[in-house]
């Protein structure tokens, strides 16, 4: 997985969702996911409440998030 994996599964479009990371040719924002995630819902659960996602798309949340996480603050 990577940087590549993430953009074929991981938009952030103006006009869709006023630019929020969603899991692509979908409405479902990242966090959403994310969240479903830290809440404590397995794969299996999250993939039954939106029929539409893959397996990949919930390992692109994640990875996207680890992403995230690399950012630096600047502090001034």
């Amino acid at each position: 997985m990577g940087k590549d994996f993430v953009k074929k599964r991981i938009i952030s479009d103006p006009n869709i969702c006023s630019g929020e990371p969603c899991i692509k040719d979908t409405r479902i924002p990242v966090y959403v996911i994310l969240s479903h995630l830290a809440a404590g819902e397995d794969y299996g659960t999250i993939l039954k409440n939106f029929p539409r996602l893959k397996t990949e798309d919930i390992m692109a949340c994640l990875e996207y998030a680890a992403y995230l996480a690399t950012e630096k603050a600047v502090y001034a």
